[in-house]
């Protein structure tokens, strides 16, 4: 403890005061901007008259500081209120502080991602409408099984782990949707659009996607064991890794699609479309390339 200052100290935040004690202070964030001021090290300025320390910065948040130092507490505040906590933490340099902030920001973030905006009886009263719209909604996770959801516009959703198994989608729209890990398993997704959309690792098995169109979309690892996906529009979509295993892809357009380690055993691609395709790494046992166009194929 320094000899220049008694063991409770008296603080003028921003003209908010607060009484604390020199252990507060320093011991549990030694390195703080705080600890080093009441250190014995540097000279600090005090209002002789009120023996009291003036720090020129917002004294709203001070008490979670002085909290913080004494328990090791972080507060249930609002996203604002912890985004000015930390400004305040950085700002004392208690580098314990800013990371558990960081910590509770980050997890708020991973939760309200994932976090549906709907749930399946809002969306069953929703479908009732005439031109039912979806657009930016998030509906991760939620159980939209055996619904009837043709031509429902789920363009820029959230999607992630949502469940579609044998749902009606014919003519939906997923322009750009992030339906990461989804399962659509068995549904109807006729002429459907998934243009440039995100179904990293989803479950197409068994689904029918006649003419529907995929387009730059992110398909890895995504399965599509015995999908029907004849007259498909798969052009420069990313299928690196997905399996295809006895999928039906005939008159299916892949022009520049990317199928590094894709399995397309007993895959049916009559009459496809394979020009300037790389099928060097894909697996292509027993599948049927009758009439394929392979111009610029490399194999």
């Amino acid at each position: 403890m320094s000899a220049d200052f008694p063991s409770t100290i008296r603080l003028d935040i921003g003209g908010r005061k607060f009484r604390t004690t020199i252990d507060t202070l320093t011991q549990r964030e030694p390195d703080s901007m705080l600890a080093a001021m009441f250190s014995g090290r540097y000279t600090v300025s005090q209002d002789a008259e009120k023996g009291l320390v003036f720090v020129d910065r917002d004294g709203k948040h001070f008490r979670h500081i002085l909290n913080w130092l004494r328990d090791g507490v972080v507060p249930i505040l609002t996203d604002a209120e912890y985004m000015e906590l930390l400004r305040e933490a950085e700002y004392y340099q208690l580098l314990g502080l800013v990371e558990q902030l960081n910590s509770v920001t980050n997890k708020k973030k991973d939760d309200d991602e994932y976090k549906a905006e709907l749930t399946r009886t809002d969306v069953i009263k929703c479908i009732q409408s005439e031109k039912v719209k979806f657009r930016g909604v998030n509906l991760s996770g939620l159980d939209l099984s055996k619904l009837d959801l043709s031509v429902v516009d789920f363009s820029y959703a959230h999607l992630q782990n949502a469940f579609f198994s044998r749902t009606n989608l014919q003519s939906s729209k997923f322009r750009d949707a992030d339906a990461e890990g989804s399962n659509f398993h068995n549904a109807i997704l006729r002429e459907c659009e998934f243009t440039g959309a995100n179904l990293r690792g989803a479950v197409l098995a068994g689904a029918n996607l006649q003419s529907a169109n995929l387009q730059d979309a992110c398909l890895v690892d995504t399965s599509f064991c015995g999908a029907d996906l004849r007259s498909a529009h798969l052009q420069t979509a990313d299928l690196t890794n997905a399996n295809l295993e006895g999928a039906n892809l005939e008159g299916a357009n892949l022009k520049s699609a990317k199928l590094s380690g894709a399995n397309l055993q007993g895959a049916n691609l009559t009459r496809a479309y394979l020009r300037y395709v790389n099928l060097r790494e894909a697996h292509l046992e027993g599948t049927n390339l009758e009439g394929a166009n392979l111009l610029g194929a490399i194999r």
